[in-house]
């Protein structure tokens, strides 16, 4: 299932940062063409269009870094070598709340709030530095765990652990 989920995630990021990349290279192009010298002063397109072109290639940067992260963790994967019993990066988790919904959350490198459903099982990718991330690191099935969203505490129990 951890395969079938990061695969997901891998071409969901690779279709993300080919968009990206076009987007990029129309930026930096329109930040360097001849219509968009200043005439004046107070023109601002070509700085508009460089800032936009700059933007996108640190976007573009973060991208082919989750990437790379996501196919190092399906290496790791792979190899067979993730018999811990506590949560951490790679950890499929569901919570007692959730079990009804057939929701589960992904511990991800990155790609946080991606969503995606496998076989009838609902999953969204959160990241070890997020509030929920870092409340269910190093937990185990039957632990339970407290979450401060906004001004509401959130309390479950980990009932799945994969």
């Amino acid at each position: 299932m951890k395969l079938q989920l990061i695969k997901k995630i891998l071409d969901h990021l690779k279709e993300e940062l080919n968009v990206l990349l076009v987007a990029a290279n129309n930026a930096h192009l329109a930040a360097i063409d001849e219509q968009s010298i200043a005439e004046t002063q107070y023109d601002t397109l070509a700085i508009e269009a460089g800032y936009l072109a700059e933007g996108q290639s640190k976007r573009v940067e973060e991208l082919k870094q989750a990437i790379v992260s996501f196919e190092h963790l399906s290496s790791i994967i792979k190899r067979g070598s993730d018999k811990d019993t506590h949560i951490k990066l790679g950890s499929i988790v569901q919570l007692s709340k959730d079990k009804v919904v057939n929701q589960y959350f992904f511990i991800g490198p990155a790609a946080a709030g991606f969503r995606c459903e496998i076989k009838n099982k609902k999953f969204t990718v959160i990241t070890p530095q997020s509030p929920m991330g870092k409340s269910l690191l190093n937990k185990s099935v039957g632990d339970e765990f407290f979450i401060m969203l906004g001004n509401a505490q959130l309390e479950d129990e980990i009932i799945y652990l994969e």
